[in-house]
């Protein structure tokens, strides 16, 4: 075993690894060279992300544009959306660069791989929404200008409120102390605003200017005494809603009773990925690890790195090998300046392992009774240590944060407190029901270890876009509950935007899905929880447990308030009307 320091930092390691593997290559047969260590794992790291962007970005889009041409069943429409999108992930690409190079914003490869799946599933979700009710308003309107204006107008409610939790959600990322999940923050709101731009400003005037035509074969006519029948309109979501609300309660209990049941598998989860689990293959810096665990102690490639006191060198090291755990402890390096000494603490275990956590906690406790040293203990294994602590604090801190936003939002916009709190609810209960789901999948893959984050990134994809589903059943059932009363509101509400919303959801949970590409066990991890809690919300809890929960408790779903007795055709501006005519 040979140990190589390396000049410069985490930046520019996987470079000097790459060379340092290049020239091993010609080692005598028989003999095995690899390498591990802290920069093993940069390397391994950086490989692994290399060309993340562009096999993301092709997976995104072949899976968005095989989704949209089933959901449309059209050889043209389809090209309009994934256009826009696409265009707007190059656009937030653009905006995330100036956000890190300007601001100072910590940008990952990990941050920039969501944010290019938010802008695609997100984008592609608005957009879905947007043609739907255009769609619909073509067969109102003889004109295509005023049916857009129409439906526009009536989509954008729900658009805008739907962009603004996910990027006012995203920004309580801010509150964290991670670095990379601050960072996240802004790198995925800047994508969601982009999105929102390009699907609500360049996608209406683009199917306006090429006309109906952009729907063959299932053009959309002039039929306004057909639009009133909804049945005619969506016949199996008719079917399906009057099934549903013949006996709500028993079906809200029921599907309630289910969610919870899978949020049980929550139990199966591990925190702590150990190192062999970390990518889907074996690399450099894991077959290295397992040789050193096979004949040196677990901890001679990552040992505990404490700075102190030059003065109090002696009893430094003296003091950390005493400790329980530690195989030997040597002075390493003095400063320049000879006022500081790097001590190495060589750990019996392996770095990720619970007995090198407490190890290192107890050198800590040691190294800081030691007067006068001023001891600070770093390495692989206490930064890890404090990562799980920082985790656990802003999980505390952002989740319940982030599920205000949530609430607020809802109350505003269905401008009603009973509602939102029972729509929150449904929000929890979908997470937990998707961890529980992934808790169990983990296990089945051989991957039950999860890292101390991954909790708050899967809350805060599953809170944001999860209530994306919810605000656009809602906005349309307060608008139909106004015509026609709460029950058969609801209802209707569901049969015409089932569809759109179960379509949605398959979109956004493919994208996710899209992960799975990478070698990395945590992207993997990431995609399938999503991925799950995103079919949960669309397919479960917005078609099944929201509208019988809301046709069940009738008229007290909207209290304080009531929707509107009336609701007017939304004006057509001057310019809208003289094209029109």
């Amino acid at each position: 075993m040979l140990s190589v320091p390396i000049a410069g930092d985490s930046a520019t390691a996987p470079a000097v690894v790459k060379q340092l593997r290049a020239g091993l290559a010609d080692t005598p047969a028989g003999l095995k060279a690899v390498v591990t260590g802290s920069a093993g794992v940069l390397a391994d790291a950086d490989e692994a992300f290399g060309d993340v962007e562009t096999t993301l970005l092709l997976a995104a889009a072949g899976v968005v544009a095989l989704l949209l041409l089933v959901t449309y069943r059209s050889p043209f429409l389809w090209i309009v959306p994934l256009a826009s999108v696409g265009l707007a992930s190059q656009l937030a690409t653009g905006v995330v660069y100036l956000l890190g190079r300007y601001i100072g914003v910590t940008v990952t490869d990990a941050s920039t791989a969501l944010m290019l799946i938010l802008v695609f599933g997100a984008g592609t979700d608005y957009a879905l929404l947007l043609i739907a009710r255009y769609r619909e308003e073509l067969r109102r309107h003889p004109n295509r200008y005023a049916a857009m204006a129409v439906a526009w107008r009536r989509s954008i409610p729900a658009i805008l409120a739907s962009a603004a939790t996910v990027t006012v959600g995203m920004l309580c990322l801010l509150a964290g102390q991670m670095n990379d999940i601050r960072g996240l923050g802004p790198v995925a709101a800047a994508g969601i605003v982009v999105a929102f731009a390009v699907v609500t400003t360049l996608m209406p005037a683009v199917l306006v200017i090429l006309g109906r035509w952009i729907f063959w074969p299932f053009i959309p006519r002039y039929a306004p005494t057909a639009c009133a029948d909804m049945a005619q309109q969506h016949p199996t979501w008719h079917r399906f809603a009057q099934a549903i609300g013949r006996r709500p309660r028993p079906v809200w209990a029921i599907t309630a009773l289910a969610l919870a049941a899978l949020a049980f598998g929550i139990s199966g989860l591990r925190f702590g990925q150990p190192a062999d689990k970390l990518y889907t293959e074996d690399v450099g810096s894991v077959v290295g690890q397992r040789l050193i665990e096979a004949h040196y102690p677990g901890g001679t490639s990552y040992p505990a790195q404490i700075i102190a006191a030059a003065g109090s060198a002696d009893r430094v090291v003296a003091a950390a090998a005493s400790v329980d755990g530690v195989a030997a402890a040597r002075q390493a390096a003095r400063s320049a300046d000879g006022r500081w000494v790097r001590v190495e603490a060589v750990l019996d275990d392996p770095p990720d392992s619970p007995a090198a956590k407490a190890a290192v906690q107890r050198i800590r406790d040691v190294v800081h009774a030691v007067p006068g040293a001023d001891a600070l203990v770093g390495g692989e294994t206490a930064t890890t240590v404090d990562i799980a602590r920082a985790a656990g604090r802003d999980a505390a801190v952002v989740m319940p944060l982030i599920l205000g936003v949530v609430l607020v939002v809802l109350v505003l916009l269905l401008r009603a407190l009973v509602a939102p709190l029972l729509l929150a609810a449904s929000v929890v209960l979908s997470f937990a029901a998707a961890m529980g789901s992934a808790g169990l999948m983990f296990h089945a893959i051989g991957y039950p270890g999860i890292a101390p984050a991954l909790p708050l990134w899967a809350y805060l994809f599953l809170v944001t876009l999860g209530v994306d589903y919810t605000i656009f059943l809602m906005t349309r059932a307060r608008e139909e509950v106004a015509k026609v009363g709460n029950r058969d509101g609801v209802l209707s509400a569901l049969t015409m935007t089932g569809g759109v919303i179960t379509s949605a959801g398959v979109v956004l949970s493919a994208t996710f899905a899209t992960l799975v590409v990478l070698p990395v066990v945590m992207a993997i991890q990431i995609g399938l929880i999503v991925s799950i809690g995103v079919l949960l919300d669309a397919i479960i809890v917005r078609t099944l447990l929201i509208p019988t929960l809301a046709a069940d408790l009738g008229p007290r779903m909207w209290w304080p308030g009531h929707p509107a007795r009336h609701l007017a055709e939304p004006p057509i501006s001057r310019d809208t009307a003289e094209l029109a005519a």
